[in-house]
């Protein structure tokens, strides 16, 4: 039944709550300034395509989930880019060292089972000096949002596939070697803090 429910259900539920109009302002704002060929890991159904910068010369895109390259259909029929689905596991990619410019990746990271393995495989593939435009929700900075977190996280975990809530974004991400060079941490407007402690910025592959 859970397997079901993760590989039909799920994709579906989180194209219709990460594609809410509110979402669309920090799509924007994470591709703004990719260039060139960009991986994309946790592509799910393609919301970020309608906000690739005409510079994107190529995304290969990658995502387990079938229904959710199925319900993308849509946005690639409609966008200029090409986009080809290039990978199913952001833990093991399937590409040579220092292929790509610049990678993103849009609440990706608190869902991957090894995400710190997939960061260094994300750095690994990336050009010396490409950056990963990220905006992912994780551990919140106020103590009393992290005890609600903390919580919530079993009942987030079963409901959203494995989707964690105390997942320390910036700390992941240096430890995979990347240095951040641009980075906001805030509450999405219109949720709940426990499930909106976003961090969005840009972080430079060593």
């Amino acid at each position: 039944m859970m397997g079901f429910y993760g590989e039909q259900v799920v994709p579906r539920i989180i194209n219709v709550l990460c594609g809410m109009k509110e979402a669309e302002e920090l799509r924007r704002r994470v591709c703004e300034g990719l260039e060139g060929e960009v991986l994309e890991i946790g592509f799910g159904s393609g919301l970020n395509v309608p906000f690739y910068p005409a510079a994107v010369t190529r995304v290969d895109a990658v995502e387990p989930s079938d229904v959710g390259w199925k319900l993308a259909g849509k946005r690639l029929a409609a966008t200029t880019v090409p986009v080809q689905r290039a990978g199913l596991d952001g833990q093991s990619l399937p590409f040579a060292d220092h292929t790509y410019d610049a990678a993103l990746s849009t609440w990706t990271l608190c869902t991957i089972p090894d995400a710190d393995t997939a960061l260094r495989e994300v750095r690994r593939v990336l050009k010396p000096g490409g950056t990963l435009h990220f905006v992912e929700h994780g551990l919140a900075p106020d103590e009393k949002v992290v005890r609600w977190q903390e919580r919530l996280e079993p009942l987030q975990e079963r409901l959203f596939d494995g989707c964690h809530l105390t997942r320390p974004i910036v700390d992941m991400l240096t430890g995979a070697g990347f240095t951040i060079t641009s980075l906001d941490v805030f509450y999405e407007k219109g949720g709940p803090k426990s499930m909106g402690a976003d961090s969005l910025g840009t972080a430079v592959a060593a």
